[in-house]
């Protein structure tokens, strides 16, 4: 039986921008959605009171900023940043590429 749902997604194709930021939904799964973010400059402190969050980074690294630390995530690491907590992202040099894992429905909270 053939499924016509399969498809091969690139993610070197979806990586290919030059905006200083760009986060675009590449699969769905269940209730979930993988997302590819590309930045070139730090993302606004945030939260997800509804939902975890998993980063893959894929190129040139992450610093995901929380109150009391600073976590790197170089390519190939992966780190859970639970429900409810501050933190913000930046690049690791002049460009990161990375993917995210939240539920489809996730609530962002910009804070301060």
């Amino acid at each position: 039986m053939q499924n016509s749902s399969f498809e091969v997604i690139s993610l070197s194709l979806e990586s290919a921008t030059t905006a200083s930021y760009d986060n675009h939904r590449v699969a769905k799964v269940n209730d979930h959605e993988v997302r590819l973010s590309i930045m070139t400059e730090a993302y606004h402190w945030h939260s997800h009171p509804d939902s975890d969050e998993s980063f893959l980074a894929l190129e040139g690294g992450l610093y995901i900023d929380f109150n009391d630390r600073t976590i790197a995530l170089l390519p190939g690491q992966m780190i859970t940043v639970n429900r409810g907590v501050r933190h913000r992202t930046r690049p690791i040099g002049e460009r990161s590429v990375n993917l995210t894992f939240e539920r489809a429905d996730v609530r962002s909270e910009m804070l301060p």
